[in-house]
């Protein structure tokens, strides 16, 4: 698994969820929704939101829908136990996403616009020009500094 820390948008790491759980089957309004996410028991892998408010909204296979205000944390485990990662409000809807993914989480991460493909081709680059027998790909962290930059703007807000 690779460890992951980087800033990120709420609703970046909300695609994420989504993408990994239940894009097939989540309703088109609830997708377009900001405010909605996806829970999950954890004997299935567990996704739990963090919020000052949360209303149940309807439950779908293995899934249940939740409306949500003010979103401090979202954990996410997958029903695997290859993927476990935290995202942590730091100010408004930016936070920071620390844990371990598996190879399917970090094709998501690229595909919800949480892990930029710059971070991928930089790390890429380091890594190949280390030789073999310093370490593996696995035990390096993916560290998101250019994300922390596009978002100065936000913050400062």
């Amino acid at each position: 698994m690779v460890k992951i820390e980087l800033k990120t948008t709420l609703e970046r790491f909300r695609q994420f969820i989504i993408l990994n759980t239940c894009r097939s089957f989540i309703p088109p309004g609830y997708l377009k929704d900001p405010s909605i996410f996806p829970e999950r028991d954890l004997s299935q892998g567990l996704i739990y939101v963090e919020a000052v408010s949360k209303i149940d909204l309807e439950k779908i296979r293995d899934i249940r829908f939740v409306k949500v205000a003010e979103v401090l944390g979202v954990i996410y485990r997958s029903k695997s136990g290859n993927t476990d990662l935290k995202w942590r409000q730091i100010k408004g809807v930016i936070g920071k996403v620390v844990g371990e993914a598996s190879p399917n989480s970090i094709v998501n991460l690229i595909e919800s616009g949480v892990l930029p493909k710059s971070s991928i081709k930089k790390m890429l680059e380091q890594f190949t020009q280390e030789s073999v027998g310093e370490g593996n790909m696995d035990e390096r962290i993916l560290n998101n500094k250019s994300s922390s930059d596009s978002f100065k703007g936000e913050l400062d807000n």
